[in-house]
């Protein structure tokens, strides 16, 4: 079995890198994404980057730019499909893939190292999750990903190169969200407690730091001129969720990859701790688990660290004498990641199963379409004269992007919201004195409101919420606007 004491003479000599098989297993969970993509429906928040990336800014009040810039590309070169959006998720995921192998050989793992840690992450939990639709945590995997990778050449290998490469990943990692912080953080106190401090001597760590923060720089000022909106999100996201992030936090741990890929970690934390020119990186996971619970952010902002541990780990694991045991486990755990992350259910029938209430994004694909077309039926129920003027009012970003999505298909008119980056593009015109309300029945503001109907045959959030009438504004919307808006 590989011990710390023969780390430096396994990296010194790099194990020869797997490319065929690995290109196979990253290949093969591209090709298996992009198949179930269409499967189910869009997502409520890749709806919402579709509609962000038709209105580009350097950032917005909920999310940094990354993410919907992609949804743009995506829609214009592929297609306004839900299929379009996701062929970017389905190859970071087959990118992950093989930087976590080429991390497990840089701890000095074998080819079988390197197997284990691309097939585990192939059929991890949250890089399936990741790698079916566009979320903002797709591209923040991938980001972590390289830069772990770059880290363990600095400081595993002592190659001061990529310290460049670490500052480039850094500042374009906060376009998407600045949880590589957490990272780069960690492990710059790792290397101040632990060493090897002598990477700290490389001028080319400040270059690599001034291209951060270069590159990070035009995201830095949207958010210093706009009252730095990230963090009224993240204090508005505090007080909502906290609680049960920090309840489910453990918890989440030993599922986001897998509870195999679990015990593979905690083996892979223990290397990198005895380990002189690793044991920064064993220090970073415990200051990040505990800056996270502290923050009462959400269990998978530390899913990053995983990959890493996973990748040290299966250095280890691959030389277990009952490894045969552990790749049966991998086997059936990866079953159950890929009915649980994978749209693999019929729709019709996810809401009577326990996949329903564990995965969300599996829950909130389901449906959206037929929000708008049952908005879109009570549009069509109104007399001529008031559809002439009439808006529509959604109460969250999700049924936004799903009537925008739909409109033409449904006939909807204009959507607007007071709901987190949607409520700084306005209050609807003061000529609109016909309101169809989603999801909340306003008590008061209008002369008259009746439900009209109730969103039906949905096994997420908006089963059951009402869709509303309301006519006649009692004030004029720029009055009425400000009571409205809500972060969530």
């Amino acid at each position: 079995m590989t011990t710390a004491a023969d780390l430096a003479p396994a990296i010194r000599q790099l194990p020869p890198f797997a490319r065929r098989p690995i290109a196979v297993i990253a290949l093969t969970v591209v090709a298996v994404l992009l198949a179930v993509s269409p499967w189910y429906g869009y997502h409520r928040d890749e709806l919402y980057f579709r509609l962000l990336g038709e209105h580009p800014q350097l950032g917005y009040f909920d999310t940094p730019p990354l993410t919907p810039m992609i949804a743009r590309v995506s829609t214009a070169v592929f297609g306004d499909t839900v299929v379009a959006l996701r062929i970017f998720p389905a190859l970071a995921a087959g990118v992950i893939v093989v930087l976590v192998a080429l991390i497990a050989r840089e701890f000095g793992g074998s080819r079988t190292a390197q197997l284990l840690a691309a097939a585990g992450t192939a059929t991890g939990v949250f890089p399936l999750i990741a790698g079916h639709a566009l979320l903002t945590l797709t591209p923040d995997m991938l980001v972590w990903a390289a830069a772990a990778l770059c880290l363990a050449r600095v400081l595993v290998r002592g190659d001061g190169r990529y310290w460049l490469a670490v500052g480039v990943i850094a500042g374009a990692a906060t376009y998407n969200r600045d949880l590589i912080v957490l990272l780069l953080g960690g492990v710059g106190v790792g290397v101040l407690a632990a060493g090897p401090r002598e990477v700290l001597r490389d001028r080319r760590l400040w270059i690599g730091a001034l291209l951060a923060i270069v590159i990070a720089a035009p995201n830095l000022v949207y958010q210093a001129t706009h009252d730095w909106p990230q963090l009224q999100m993240a204090d508005a996201l505090r007080g909502v969720e906290g609680t049960d992030n920090r309840i489910a936090f453990v918890p989440l741990q030993l599922v986001l990859l897998g509870p195999p890929q679990a015990v593979i970690c905690v083996a892979g934390w223990l290397r990198l701790w005895r380990g002189r020119t690793t044991r920064a990186f064993a220090i970073a996971y415990p200051l990040g688990c505990a800056l996270t619970l502290y923050s009462g952010g959400r269990p998978d902002y530390t899913a990053g660290f995983l990959l890493y541990l996973f990748a040290a780990g299966c250095v280890v694991a691959a030389d277990w004498r009952w490894r045969r045991t552990l790749v049966t486990a991998l086997a059936v755990s990866a079953v159950i990641a890929v009915v649980t992350a994978l749209p693999v259910i019929p729709a019709a029938s996810l809401g009577g199963t326990p996949v329903a209430a564990m995965n969300e994004v599996a829950r909130e694909s389901v449906g959206m379409r037929d929000l708008a077309r049952q908005v879109g039926r009570v549009v069509s129920e109104l007399p001529a004269s008031e559809r002439a003027d009439a808006v529509l009012l959604a109460s969250n970003y999700g049924q936004a992007g799903a009537l925008d999505r739909w409109a033409g298909e449904f006939g909807l008119p204009p959507v607007h919201s007071p709901h987190n980056e949607l409520w700084w593009w306005g209050p609807p015109p003061e000529s609109a004195r016909t309101v169809i309300v989603v999801g909340f029945n306003p008590t008061d503001g209008f002369a008259r409101c009746s439900v009209a109907a109730n969103l039906n045959g949905m096994p997420g959030e908006e089963q059951g919420r009402p869709i509303t009438i309301c006519r006649d504004p009692l004030r004029p919307w720029h009055e009425l606007w400000p009571a409205m808006r809500h972060y969530s």
